[in-house]
C-alpha cells in the first residue's frame, strides 16, 4: 500500500491561513519597526520615507494590508473546520484564491504603478501570492462540499 504524500484539503487550507497571518505580521513589522523594514521588504523608498516622516498614509496602507491577510486568514481556518463557521465562506474563499492567484501573475503590470518597488519585492512577493492561491484554491477544491 503507497504511503500518501498529499496533503488534505483542510491542511491546504490551515497553512495557506497560516501564511496569510504570517504575511501579515510581517507588514505589522513594518508599521512597529519603521523605515528599516519598509526597506527590507523591498516596499520601496518612498514608503520608507514616509514612515521615516512620520506620514499617517504609510501607516494606514500597511494596517489596512495587514487587516485583510487576517480576515482572509480567518476565513482559510474556516473553510478547514478548525474556527467556527463564517458568513460567505465560499465565495469569499473563491475571492481570495482569485485575488492571490491574480497578484501572482499580474505583477508585471502593476510594477509601473509602484516604479520604488525592488524586482526581488516582486518575485518574491509574486511567489508567495501563487504558493498562498494554490493553497487556497486547492483547500477549496478539495472541501467544496464540506463548506
Amino acid at each position: 500500500m503507497p504511503l500518501e504524500s498529499s496533503i488534505s484539503g483542510t491542511q491546504a487550507l490551515v497553512i495557506g491561513g497560516a501564511l496569510s497571518a504570517a504575511a501579515a505580521l510581517a507588514h505589522l513589522a513594518c508599521v512597529f519597526v519603521g523605515a528599516p523594514a519598509y526597506r527590507f521588504m523591498g516596499a520601496g523608498e518612498k514608503m520608507a520615507r514616509a514612515a521615516e516622516a512620520g506620514k499617517v498614509q504609510a501607516t494606514v496602507v500597511t494596517l489596512a494590508i495587514a487587516g485583510v491577510l487576517l480576515v482572509w486568514a480567518a476565513y482559510a481556518f474556516s473553510g478547514a473546520g478548525v474556527i467556527a463557521s463564517l458568513p460567505f465562506t465560499k465565495p469569499a474563499l473563491i475571492t481570495i484564491s482569485a485575488v492571490y492567484l491574480a497578484r501572482a501573475v499580474a505583477f508585471p503590470l502593476l510594477k509601473p504603478a509602484f516604479p520604488e518597488n525592488s524586482q526581488t519585492f516582486w518575485r518574491v512577493s509574486s511567489g508567495i501570492c501563487l504558493v498562498i492561491g494554490l493553497l487556497h484554491l486547492y483547500g477549496l477544491i478539495a472541501r467544496w462540499s464540506a463548506l
